[in-house]
């Protein structure tokens, strides 16, 4: 069952936190792993992201939670967490929607891939708004929901970031 809609005032809480939670990582990084961190970031978003925002949702239907997302950060880069976190733009969301279409999810009309991780796997939102996320590294494969709403999904994705040694 999907969960609540994403809140505007939530999302930018959620950036904060996992902006603390990132800058505790990279002062430690080094020591711990004997080599130095990559761009590790969640960014704000922008005039350009929002205009980018506004092409994508005029090129498709896309989820509301993907739009709220989008006003407030416009991507982010997490290469150390994990095997790597990345959340697409929504200028490269347009751009693979229009080179591979939707990802093809039974019982979604429309789902978008919006991320990927460091292993090539996918993760789409679907209008019910859950997020799924590709079995395999592939853009035609199967995809499992691994998040009842982008809220769990990046709720999930804070407690990866919170809990990285």
């Amino acid at each position: 069952m999907p969960g609540e809609r994403l809140d505007a005032q939530w999302a930018r809480s959620w950036r904060e936190q996992a902006d603390a939670a990132l800058t505790k990582l990279m002062q430690s990084f080094l020591s711990t792993h004997g080599f130095p961190p990559g761009l590790n970031a969640v960014m704000l978003a922008s005039d350009d992201s929002h205009r980018a925002t506004d092409a994508l949702v005029d090129l498709t239907p896309i989820p509301s939670d993907l739009t709220t997302l989008y006003w407030v950060i416009s991507e982010a880069s997490l290469p150390d967490v994990g095997n790597g976190y990345f959340i697409h733009s929504p200028a490269t969301v347009a751009e693979h929607f229009r080179e591979y279409g939707p990802a093809l999810i039974d019982g979604e009309s429309i789902a978008l891939v919006f991320a990927g991780d460091g292993g090539g796997r996918l993760f789409a939102i679907g209008d019910s708004g859950q997020v799924w996320r590709s079995t395999t590294a592939s853009w035609s494969d199967d995809f499992e929901v691994t998040a009842s709403s982008l809220q769990e999904f990046l709720e999930k994705l804070g407690r990866r970031i919170a809990k990285q040694p």
